[in-house]
Parts: C-alpha cells; structure tokens; sequence
C-alpha cells in the first residue's frame, strides 16, 4: 500500500485514480506482481515490479476538465459516485473551454483573464503547471484584437489544432498549440462587413473536421452562419441553405447573411452529415452542410445551445433544450436531455435522476460533453455550479458535482 501511495505522490497525474479515498485499489485498476493480479495489501519487496494498468472491463473511472468563471476545475470519480475536484487552475478567471488532445495526452485550456485579456495555455498534467502559449493573436494590419477564444479542436494532421475565436475567426497551430497563425481567406472573406454578432458575441464557436480528410472542415459562427472549406482553408463557402432565421422579417430572410448557429457537430462514421442547434431550430445536413432540413418536431422547444453527437451512431444526438432566447432556461422547468437514434425523425426525453419541477437551469454552448465509449458517457454542467453525468447513454444521470462556480464548458478528458 506503501508503495502505491508513494507512487501517487511523485506522479501527480495519477492521484485519486490508483487509490480511493480510503486508501484501497480502486475497482477499475489492476495491479500486477511477478505477472500476478495483487491487492493493495500485498508485500513488495526492493526488486519486486509492480504494473499498474486499467482494468480490461468494468473501468469506469472518468477525468472531467469543468471551465468555469472562477478558474478549471479537474474533476476525477468512478462508477456512481460523486466526483472528487482533484485540482483548481487560473481562479478568478474564466476558463471558457479545456479539453485533452487524445492523440498526445497533451491539455489545452482558453482563459480570460479580467485584467491581461484572453490566453491559451498547454499542460501534459492538469493537475500542474501550465505554459502559456505565443498567440492566438491578430497580425497588426487587421486592426483587431483577440476577445475570446471558445473552441480548440483537434485536426486530421500530426500536431494540428484549431482555434475558435471572437471575433469571428479560425486560427491553426501545426506545433500542438504552441504557435497559431490566423486563416486569412476566411478572415478577407467579402462578406464580412455584413457580419454582426448574437448575444455572446461574433464568434466562430464550432469546429468539424472530416475524418481522415484534412482538407475539408466546417466551421459555425454567430450570428453568420456555417462556412465550408475542402482545400485546407485556403477557399471558403457559405452552407445556409435551409436554415430559417425566424428572428429576421419574412421579407429580410432571403439571402440574408445573418445566421445565428448555436453548436454543430459532425456525424464521424457518417461524415457527410453534420447536426446543428440553432437559434431557434434544430438542423440536420446530409451534404457536408451545404443544406439542412429541420429535425426540431418532437422537442418542447427548439431554442438550446448544447449539443452532443454519439461518435459511434450516425443517426444519434442529444440537444438540451431551453424555453426560448427571452427566457434561457431548462423547458418547461424539467432538465431533461433529448436524444435522438434515427437522426431526428423522433426525439426522447432522457432524465431519469435529473430534476423534473421547478427546476429553471441555464446549461451554456459548451458545457455538454462525451467520453466516446459504449455505452457513451454524457456529462453537462450548469451556471448555477452543478454537473450531472451519465454512463448509460442518458438512460440514467446522477449529480457528478455540485457547488462550483457557474459552468462554461465541460470536457471528458
């Protein structure tokens, strides 16, 4: 037990996943001893090797990266059990969105910082020091200034990253986050004295790469709509079509340019289809989203701002919806997840251990993430400093944390 416990401390990475609260071998580690599964209680001696590695089955213990307006919190638990926050980054300031690269166990995180403005910053330990990053950052001769970045999304190539910003702009890193570098075509794109904000700002907010293809990418910003690229950036169109913007006049939504995307999120095992919450609309494109047909039959309401994808089920997604844009809060008063399996000819509520009266929460754009398993965990956290999780595809949520500070983004790392 010694042992372990020491290998805690000099690896901080792993505190609280060898060993529980109590001191014993948590149910989703295996330890092995000459080749022979051990205890926590058996005797080791001075040349003996332990492994410690993930149990085959039955693991289930889970890495939370919250971003709130007080700082990141590191959220680490198993099974049912309420997490533990193993650790608290940047306080006082607004972690906006964090997240784990799977391909280099490298971590990111956008922070706003009240005084010295937005940030990112890079760390192989969560629980560690951060670096911070050289940009993202305007040239000079755009005469902008960078006012917060929502997104970082992992790229099709080695080492490749992008970033989201406002105002509206797509930046690229090709050394994990160290540098950035601004996508000029989508920057100069004529349109864009046309293009005006929603209520959280002009942001490009949404990032889907295509499996396999790095070439092609579509990006979602506020309030302008969805642009397509498949030659890397270098050219970029407008894929509106379909979209109705009920918050314009009948006679000014004809190509009107003023598309207010809340989150969008590629199909991987279906990449041509891309599902979309909307201001006021839940969306699918079959194209590449070049068009999209409406899916928001069967929902209380079709205003929300989440939204999450099944990796492994094309025809899965799950939106949070919210009263309307005039009262954002959870519908009808009952939080509950909606998920659909048949791409959104159908949609059911999921909210089982979730509050279902009086229950008025606020779950903001990027607060609503997966772990990609099967069954697929859901964790969503909400202004009001709960998070809530499940691990059974939503059939099922449990209070995973509560009395943080309110809730920007929430991560499976």
């Amino acid at each position: 037990m010694a042992v372990l416990r020491e290998l805690e401390r000099s690896n901080p990475k792993l505190s609280g996943w060898v060993l529980d609260e109590r001191g014993d071998v948590r149910q989703h580690v295996a330890v092995f001893m000459a080749g022979e599964r051990v205890d926590g209680r058996a005797a080791v001696g001075r040349d003996d090797r332990l492994d410690v590695i993930g149990a085959v089955s039955g693991g289930s213990g889970t890495e939370l990266l919250v971003g709130t307006r007080k700082g990141l919190f590191v959220l680490r638990g198993e099974h049912e059990d309420e997490m533990a926050v193993v650790a608290r980054s940047f306080p006082g300031s607004n972690v906006e969105f964090a997240i784990r690269d799977p391909r280099s166990g490298l971590y990111l995180a956008s922070v706003t910082h009240g005084q010295f403005g937005p940030r990112v910053y890079r760390s192989d330990d969560p629980t560690g020091a951060w670096e911070q990053a050289d940009g993202p950052r305007f040239p000079e001769d755009t005469g902008s200034t960078l006012e917060r970045v929502w997104v970082i999304t992992p790229g099709e190539r080695e080492h490749q990253l992008f970033a989201g910003v406002d105002p509206a702009a797509l930046f690229e890193s090709r050394d994990d986050g160290r540098t950035w570098e601004l996508n000029g075509a989508l920057w100069d794109q004529p349109s864009r004295p046309e293009w005006g904000p929603g209520a959280g700002g002009l942001c490009l907010h949404s990032i889907c790469p295509w499996p396999g293809e790095p070439d092609r990418l579509a990006v979602g910003i506020s309030a302008v709509g969805v642009w397509l690229t498949e030659d890397g950036g270098r050219t970029w169109e407008l894929g509106n079509e379909g979209i109705v913007p009920r918050y314009l006049p009948e006679d000014a939504r004809s190509g009107a340019i003023a598309h207010c995307v809340h989150n969008m999120h590629r199909a991987r095992r279906r990449p041509e289809r891309l599902f979309m919450q909307f201001h006021g609309g839940v969306y699918r494109s079959d194209d590449a989203g070049r068009t999209w047909t409406s899916i928001a039959a069967g929902l209380p309401s079709d205003f929300g701002f989440p939204m999450v994808t099944d990796p492994a089920d094309p025809d899965s997604a799950y939106v949070i919806p919210l009263n309307s844009d005039e009262d954002r809060v959870s519908a009808q008063g009952r939080l509950r997840v909606f998920e659909t399996r048949d791409a959104g000819q159908t949609w059911n509520p999921r909210s089982d251990g979730l509050p279902q009266s009086e229950a008025y929460l606020t779950i903001l754009r990027q607060a609503f993430g997966h772990d990609g398993a099967e069954p697929l965990g859901l964790w969503f956290g909400a202004t009001s400093g709960e998070v809530f999780g499940s691990r059974d595809g939503g059939a099922t949520w449990t209070l995973a944390a509560r009395d943080l500070a309110p809730v920007l983004s929430v991560r499976v790392a």
